[in-house]
């Protein structure tokens, strides 16, 4: 039995002027990508969060939300890269657009082959960041953090730190899917299992106990970040 070929990469685009968006639907459509269409900024960024497309395509003048305001609601909540496309010329605009977090910013108005040239260039450094990822999926490495999974040990600067089996547990969670929000009760399930009964609060405990050994100022923590009402996000941006 022959293996079945992966899905082509599904895009998002998030454009409110029909006019703009239906021709280029049908020409991705027509490069053999999967097409998601949103029309306001609220849905474009609902549709995000549910589908988990490849790559948006985001408008900055969109009703409800405009294109920056969904870029950086998404940054905050992961990686995807996003393409925004824009009547605004303006350098202060590309700035300001690629500062929140854009891969990649196109004028109008502009070509369709330039667009999915530009498409295809991000996808691929995408799965070059994944497979970079994968080679070293056993040692994650963000600004002096280093975990070895495979030994089981932390270094921060060189230097080893001691965690318990729980923290290292716990940190190996939050780090794996680094730039993601993730919810208190997926933490607690990861960590402590499914089946796991006690306080929740224990997850706020270690969090603290990990801040104090891995942050230099444990009450602005820049590795381990508070999501308000949600629950924690290991941050990808380091330098």
């Amino acid at each position: 039995m022959s293996a079945s070929l992966p899905p082509p990469p599904q895009l998002l685009l998030v454009e409110d002027d029909e006019n703009i968006a239906e021709p280029l639907r049908f020409g991705l459509q027509s490069e053999g990508f999967r097409v998601l269409h949103a029309t306001t900024g609220p849905e474009g960024l609902a549709m995000a969060r549910r589908h988990q497309p490849d790559l948006v395509l985001l408008d900055v003048m969109l009703p409800g939300m405009d294109g920056f305001q969904v870029v950086r609601t998404l940054r905050a909540e992961s990686s995807m890269p996003v393409l925004m496309l824009t009547a605004r010329g303006q350098e202060l605009d590309r700035v300001m657009g690629l500062e929140l977090g854009a891969d990649d910013y196109l004028v109008k108005p502009f070509s369709f082959r330039e667009l999915v040239a530009r498409v295809r260039s991000i996808l691929r450094r995408r799965e070059l960041d994944r497979g970079m990822a994968n080679a070293s999926q056993d040692r994650l490495v963000f600004g002096n953090l280093i975990l070895d999974k495979t030994a089981r040990r932390l270094t921060r600067s060189g230097t080893a730190v001691e965690l318990t089996t729980r923290e290292f547990d716990l940190l190996t969670a939050l780090m794996e899917r680094a730039g993601h929000a993730q919810a208190r009760q997926e933490l607690l399930d990861r960590v402590w299992g499914a089946e796991w009964i006690g306080d929740p609060r224990t997850l706020d405990v270690h969090i603290r106990w990990l801040r104090e050994k891995i942050e230099e100022d444990p009450s602005a923590p820049r590795f381990i970040e508070t999501v308000r009402g949600f629950g924690y996000r290991f941050n990808a941006q380091q330098e």
